[in-house]
């Protein structure tokens, strides 16, 4: 009988356990005082070739949630940081990660198209929001239909190559160009397309249409032929560090072409005496009189001791941004602020004021930065 009874209470305290557990699955709404909560995802490369990247949006993230006092309305934030490394199967399990295991509501992140487009079909199908800070690419967004619990804070690639190939030809009066650009990376095959596309367009030729690999080191095949070419322009839309790379391979083979590229290009760790002379549209830029530049550049360099790249001035975009929509939802139900995100109007970010489309898709204008004398420089800033 004393076993029996012992079973029992044995099976009793298991079955308690077992409801416990399944307790701490669910999604945490409130702390063991009774205090709202929502968690927050961020996800960006913080090892890797793009690491510079993701330690900004980190930083810019962080900051961005303590000058809101770790609240948005009447929920207390608590977030979680992983690392994609800049790879997509990375990417999607640091994803799968924060929505099965750590519980999320929302997600800022990731800082490429390479790894936000494979992320935002992991949330679009679980329905938790997603805002990336900087992906570029078209898919990221909208992939055949709508993905309508994504967002982004950054301009779209068709329009940085657009506005490339319209300063290539206007300001810099270019007639010819060469595009060499990573066949696998979607942002750098979309940014190439799209200043081709624009380039032709307004009756400038593209002279050499060339592209590589992701972990190609050795240009020289690729670069003679554009060499022979001698075009006006070398369009360049890829990150930082290949950038360098091919720009330094490039001038050893003679290449006298302006450089021209895209944002991947901001970057400490850019090669500025390679790239001299080179420009590329961006989404900000310090030399910004506004007040809301000059203050956030302030801010950052007080927390951080250095000036804020325009990946970390996304990131807090994007990060107040996704605070203001669940402080107008006052909710941690991702469809709430997904609906209140949609319908922000001129939102004041440090990049400008932020609409969005109906694709989740901020209306917004690029700047143009040149190279110059080892620095960055603002030169001219370009509408839709």
């Amino acid at each position: 009988m004393e076993r029996k009874k012992a079973w029992f209470i044995l099976l009793i305290l298991l079955v308690t356990v077992a409801l416990s557990l399944a307790g701490c699955s669910g999604k945490t709404s409130q702390t063991s005082t009774g205090e709202k909560t929502i968690k927050i995802g961020f996800i960006a490369p913080l090892t890797g070739d793009v690491k510079t990247f993701g330690e900004s949006a980190k930083n810019a993230f962080l900051l961005a949630l303590e000058q809101a006092g770790m609240k948005a309305g009447d929920y207390k934030i608590e977030y979680v940081i992983a690392d994609d490394r800049n790879d997509a199967t990375e990417a999607v399990n640091v994803a799968d990660k924060l929505i099965s295991q750590d519980k999320v509501q929302a997600i800022v992140g990731s800082v490429t198209s390479r790894t936000t487009i494979p992320i935002s079909e992991v949330a679009n199908s679980k329905k938790v929001l997603l805002i990336t800070p900087t992906a570029t690419a078209t898919k990221v967004t909208v992939d055949n239909k709508r993905k309508e619990f994504v967002f982004r804070a950054c301009f779209l690639d068709p329009f940085q190559g657009k506005v490339a190939a319209q300063f290539a030809r206007e300001n810099l009066k270019a007639k010819t160009a060469a595009v060499l650009y990573d066949q696998g990376n979607d942002y750098s095959k979309g940014l190439a397309e799209a200043f081709k596309k624009s380039f032709e367009a307004g009756g400038g030729q593209v002279v050499a249409w060339e592209s590589y690999s992701k972990d190609d080191q050795d240009f020289s095949a690729v670069l003679t032929n554009i060499a022979g070419k001698n075009p006006d322009i070398l369009y360049l839309p890829d990150y930082y560090q290949k950038v360098s790379l091919i720009g330094k391979q490039a001038r050893g083979k003679g290449i006298k072409a302006v450089f021209l590229g895209g944002d991947g290009w901001d970057s400490s760790e850019l090669d500025f005496a390679a790239m001299e002379g080179g420009y590329f549209t961006n989404h900000y830029s310090p030399d910004d009189p506004r007040s809301e530049v000059q203050k956030w550049i302030q801010q950052y360099k007080a927390k951080y001791g250095t000036v804020p790249d325009a990946l970390g001035t996304l990131a807090y975009d994007a990060t107040n941004l996704l605070l203001n929509a669940i402080k107008t939802a006052n909710s941690n139900d991702p469809v709430k602020i997904k609906e209140a995100l949609q319908a922000t109007k001129d939102f004041p970010g440090v990049t400008g004021k932020i609409t969005f489309d109906a694709n989740g898709d901020p209306v917004k204008p690029a700047h143009i930065i040149q190279i110059k004398g080892g620095k960055q420089v603002y030169v001219t800033t370009i509408n839709p």
